[in-house]
């Protein structure tokens, strides 16, 4: 998380030939640094991640936190590390000092945003003096005049954030049934408690009688020897606090790729459906010429039509386009094709099965609507047709003027006008949904 506190080490006086010492130096800093890097590389690597996971998925506003801490991280690793192995200007000490100014705001907006819990404008106010002191903790001994006291005043906004706020809000979120903040706690709660024995060390190491005693417990809890590495609960707790982010990441994945084939499999069974309810002719009604093609733009689609014969001798045409797209608007299609060919049983008339169109719609669409065209052919060429909000057909390449209405299932009550006309022999009625004007 880029907490730091100062550790406390016994300098020794070693003799010998000066490459040798150097030698020795230099491997020395990367025992003693080298599980910091390697979780800053860690971070660095799974903000690469996050941003190609947010501009696929662009509502998990966490993603793009992580992108933002794995870039500031990065924008500090070569700073740290030139420093380790030799000084640089101070320009360069401080401008790595200012990039902290941001880290209060990215990590609480981190793990704020996996629990959804807001961050206002008083937050703000707060994260940004957080940070500003952070810097000037941090500037001590460089440009500004060193002292403990100030030092761990101003930097006490920042450690209460990191080892009381944020896990009080992830318990608290936890308590509530969020996983993931229970997968947040672990290493939030290991960084608190190496912060409350940072500061327990700290106290003692102010009395004279257990200065030795704080000095060995900063020694196990900076700087534990694992053969030619140094390990820090710091470094530990910040490397399992990017796992924690990366399982989190890996479950939400396993858990998309399952509602996805979840999804598909019911896509399937709809489409499967919907190949049912839309009719194949085979120019099965006497005087009528029959075609009709059905291309859904995706799996499954919101167009639907109906060719129905009439007890005279003609036959019904309901054609129409259910508002969305995918499966619920499929789902809506089955309805209605269902309430055509029950009414069409009743009545040919194209007003009266709109009307009954509209009241099955109407309060049990959860909001949806549809277009929809119904038209009624006689044998003997005469043509009635009734429109709710669909395009009108075409009479052998000119468009039929119809008047617009309301439709299906905006508003209860609704009423449609007739138009009728007649087909001459050898005529050609063209009936069509939006998908053809915008293809």
């Amino acid at each position: 998380m880029g907490h730091q506190n100062p550790g406390f080490d016994a300098s020794n006086l070693t003799i010998g030939q000066a490459n040798t010492l150097y030698r020795y130096d230099w491997l020395a800093v990367i025992g003693q640094n080298a599980l910091e890097w390697f979780g800053q590389l860690l971070l660095i690597a799974l903000g690469k991640v996050a941003l190609v996971l947010y501009i696929s998925q662009r509502r998990q506003a966490e993603y793009l936190w992580i992108f933002a801490v794995g870039a500031l991280t990065l924008l500090q690793l070569p700073i740290r590390v030139i420093f380790r192995f030799q000084n640089i200007p101070m320009a360069g000490e401080v401008a790595a000092e200012m990039l902290r100014i941001f880290h209060p705001y990215l990590w609480v907006s981190l793990y704020f945003s996996f629990v959804r819990h807001r961050i206002d404008w008083r937050w703000r106010i707060f994260l940004g003096f957080t940070g500003i002191a952070l810097v000037l903790s941090g500037l001590q001994g460089s440009i500004l005049t060193p002292s403990v006291t100030i030092q761990m005043l101003e930097s006490i906004h920042y450690v209460g954030l990191l080892s009381i706020v944020i896990p009080i809000v992830l318990l608290k979120h936890l308590r509530r049934g969020n996983p993931e903040a229970g997968i947040l706690l672990t290493p939030v709660i290991l960084l608190s408690l190496y912060i409350y024995a940072e500061i327990a060390l700290g106290t003692m190491f102010q009395i004279p009688a257990w200065r030795s005693i704080a000095i060995q417990g900063f020694n196990l809890s900076e700087r534990f020897p694992a053969g030619p590495f140094s390990i820090s609960l710091d470094d530990v707790s910040g490397i399992l606090s990017t796992l924690s982010l990366a399982i989190i990441m890996l479950l939400r994945s396993s858990t998309m790729s399952h509602r996805q084939a979840q999804l598909e499999d019911e896509l399937a069974a709809a489409q499967e459906v919907q190949k049912v309810l839309v009719p194949e002719h085979r120019g099965i009604i006497p005087g009528f010429t029959i075609e009709s093609v059905y291309e859904p733009a995706q799996q499954v689609g919101g167009d639907f039509f109906q060719i129905l014969p009439a007890g005279d001798g003609g036959l019904v045409i309901v054609v129409g386009d259910v508002a969305g797209n995918r499966l619920p608007a499929a789902m809506l299609v089955s309805v209605l094709v269902g309430a055509i060919c029950g009414l069409s049983e009743y009545t040919p008339d194209p007003a009266e099965l709109l009307v009954g169109l509209n009241e099955r719609l109407v309060g049990r669409s959860g909001g949806a609507f549809s277009t929809a065209l119904a038209a009624h052919i006689a044998a003997d060429g005469r043509v009635k047709v009734a429109n709710a909000g669909h395009l009108s057909p075409y009479l052998d390449g000119k468009e039929v003027d119809l008047p617009g209405a309301l439709p299906l299932g905006v508003a209860a009550g609704a009423r449609y006008e007739t138009t009728q006309f007649r087909i001459e022999p050898g005529s050609r009625l063209t009936f069509y949904s939006d998908g053809v004007v915008e293809a």
